[in-house]
Order: structure tokens, then sequence, then C-alpha cells
């Protein structure tokens, strides 16, 4: 493993040639995760808008002149977060590559323990308490922040002062929350997860719209143009209905191709979920909605093949109906946007639903125990932000791989 869960240790060796261990511990943490949620790119239109990367400065030091030099925790090349956040830790301190796609990251540093039942090692244990935070626009560069010359440490665009409590597991994401004027901020979630009776038979998510103001309705031309985002990357109306389908996979149906093809399982079409609603203000945990791990009949009960389609569309739009001839006018007004979760089975088409966003499978499918694989139910955040989705999935300890 990369990080040590409870303790970080450094050894020496005595004169005498015994070793000493010094063990360094946090006396009551919080837990707390941070994303780069700035995912816009630099170009002729939004010349004047800083590169999107980051160092965060917890408790930052200054120099003599009040430049910021460091902090008592230093989150370097915080670079735009990936589309998936695992619930394990994936990005190995022996990284050649110097971005970090969150914090902590490949850092260093002491992390969460499993609480009441679910894996934190992603999230970085930090002392409880008030914290002034910065968030510093630096360049792209593998050079530390405190070796940067003054000039480039100076671009603080977040400064705040933040309160932990002990015992808390927090989310921060840096945002932009107007796309006509540029404001930037951030939004420190408190999370629930690890204090709700959460089933083990079930999955559970919640989404979130934080785009910035106005990005939706904006020109075409000032918007990524990213097509594996399908109809997503022109942005999703501030208020868009939620219906959930989940499908059985069938590979090898098309036998002129590797796709496969999933169809919808009795009773989980097209259901409605909720109301997703815009908001860059408020860090209040989105409602979970759940569906079961094993609602495939067919399954045996050990791992399925389930795979799930999330269906965003502008209130009063019937879900089941299909882009078809008329697909431009959906890409271009926000009113349709399918989100497809199929994991390790190849290109899942679903069919009528046109160009979808692709997901890992919210349903988790290991080697554990005797079998292999074996399905495992989650908890997810899938986050929309301009014209771009993300998903977060946070799951609980399992047993290790028995082999035989």
């Amino acid at each position: 493993m990369k990080r040590i869960n409870i303790f970080a240790f450094t050894a020496w060796l005595a004169l005498a040639g015994c070793a000493k261990v010094e063990y360094r511990e946090i006396h009551e943490p919080a837990y707390l995760r941070v994303f780069n949620n700035l995912n816009y790119e630099v170009k002729l239109e939004n010349r004047f808008e800083e590169q999107p990367f980051l160092t965060m400065l917890i408790d930052p030091e200054f120099d003599a002149e009040g430049v910021p030099i460091g902090g008592a925790i230093v989150g370097d090349h915080l670079d735009q977060r990936a589309s998936y956040a695992p619930p394990f830790p994936t990005h190995s301190s022996t990284s050649t590559s110097y971005r970090n796609p969150e914090y902590p990251g490949k850092a260093n540093v002491l992390v969460g323990p499993v609480l009441n039942g679910f894996d934190l090692s992603s999230w970085a244990q930090i002392p409880s308490g008030e914290h002034r935070i910065l968030f510093v626009f630096r360049p792209i560069s593998a050079e530390p922040f405190a070796a940067l010359p003054a000039r480039l440490r100076s671009q603080v665009f977040i400064d705040t002062v933040v309160s932990l409590a002990p015992g808390e597991v927090y989310t921060l994401h840096v945002l932009q929350k107007d796309f006509v004027t540029k404001q930037n901020g951030m939004i420190l979630r408190q999370e629930n997860f690890h204090k709700q009776p959460f089933a083990d038979s079930l999955v559970y998510f919640n989404v979130y719209n934080m785009s910035a103001k106005g990005f939706w309705n904006a020109e075409s031309m000032l918007k990524p143009e990213i097509t594996s985002y399908g109809n997503m990357r022109w942005g999703m109306r501030d208020e868009m209905d939620m219906y959930l389908t989940l499908n059985r996979s069938i590979p090898g149906v098309d036998h002129m191709t590797t796709l496969s093809e999933s169809l919808p399982l009795p009773g989980h079409y097209m259901n409605y979920v909720g109301t997703v609603r815009r908001d860059t203000e408020h860090a209040a945990v989105s409602p979970y909605a759940a569906f079961p791990v094993f609602a495939d009949t067919a399954s045996n009960g050990i791992s399925t093949t389930t795979v799930q389609t999330l269906l965003l569309v502008a209130p009063g739009m019937d879900p089941a109906v299909a882009p078809g001839s008329s697909r431009d006018a959906f890409d271009s007004n926000g009113t349709y946007i399918p989100l497809a979760f199929h994991g390790k089975i190849p290109d899942v088409r679903v069919t009528g639903l046109g160009s979808a966003v692709p997901f890992p499978n919210m349903i988790v499918s290991e080697h554990s125990g005797v079998y292999n694989p074996r399905s495992f139910a989650t908890v997810n955040s899938i986050e929309v932000v301009n014209g771009r989705a993300y998903l977060m999935t946070v799951q609980r300890k399992y047993a290790p791989p028995v082999y035989n």
C-alpha cells in the first residue's frame, strides 16, 4: 500500500545497532478529501483566466512580504479531477507524474480508517478545529510550490476559514460559480453516508449539479467540445428530473461486433428518482436513492451483470422519448442527458438512449473469499460540473480473496 491507514513512521539506526521507531498520530482528527472541479481549458476565448492548476495551503505560512510559501498541510500540483474517484486509493506515491487528481491522492499522509464499515483511505486525516485555507493558482510544472518565485505564489483566489469537527468526514470542492464573471469558490460538504443505516443489499447514490451559473445557456462555442460526454457537454438545465433503469447485460448478442446489449429488468424501467437543482452555494448532502444489488432474479445471488442507466430530463418531458431525428435539439438545449454505468462490460448499449456518458458500474464486483467475482453494494455521488459528470464511489471493506 502506498500509505498507512493509522500510523506513519520513520526509523533510524541507533549507535548500538538497534532500530528505533517513532509513531506519529493525529489526536481527534477530521477526514478531508479535496477535488479541483475547475475543468475549463484556457483558449483564445478565455485567455485571461488562470490555468486551473492549484496548490492548497491549510494554515498557511508567509514570507516577509506576505506571499505564501507553504503551510502546515500542503496539497500541491492539484490537477483537474478525474472522471472516476474509485473506492480505494489508486494514485501510487511512486508514480512518475507530478499531477495529483485529488487530495490526498498520491500524497504520503495519514489517511482515514474504516469508519462504520466504510473504507476512508481516500480521505486524509487532519487535525480537527478551525483552519485557514488558501487555494492558489500555480504554473503547470513539477516544481514544488515553495520553490516558485514570489510572483507565481501570489495568485490566491480562495482565502477562507473553516471549522472541522473531530471524527467527521468532509469533501471539499473547488469550483466555478459564475460562468460569465468567472467567479470561483468552494463547497465544503460534511458527508453523512457513514452515519446512515444503509443496507448491504442496496446500492445508494445521490446527484449534484454544481455547474456554474449561466453555463448551460451560454454560447456553444464557449463550451468544451468533448464528444465522449455526449449530450452532457452542452450542460444541463438548472432543474432536471431523474429516472433510473436497471438492465441485464447480455454480452455477445451482436455477432458482427464485440458489443453487448442490455435489457431492462421488470419493474426497474424509467423509475422516477427525484429532482436535481443547480447549486454552488450550499453544502447540504443531497438525498440518497437506492436500488437492489440483486434486482436481477436470474442472478445467483453472489455476482450480477446488472448495469444502470440514469436519465436526466427537463421537468415535464416524457423520459421515454428518444432523441431520434431531433437529437441535435436535445444536444443544444440541455434537456436530455443519459448516464450509463457499465463497468467492466464493454460498450454496453441501452436501446433508444443514444450517446450516453459512460461510467463504471455502481455495483462493484471483486474477487472476495472463494468467489471470483462477488458483487458488492456501494455508496456513490454523481457530480455534474460545466458539461462533465464525475462519479465518487465509497465501499465497505470486504473479505480478501482466498486462492485455492
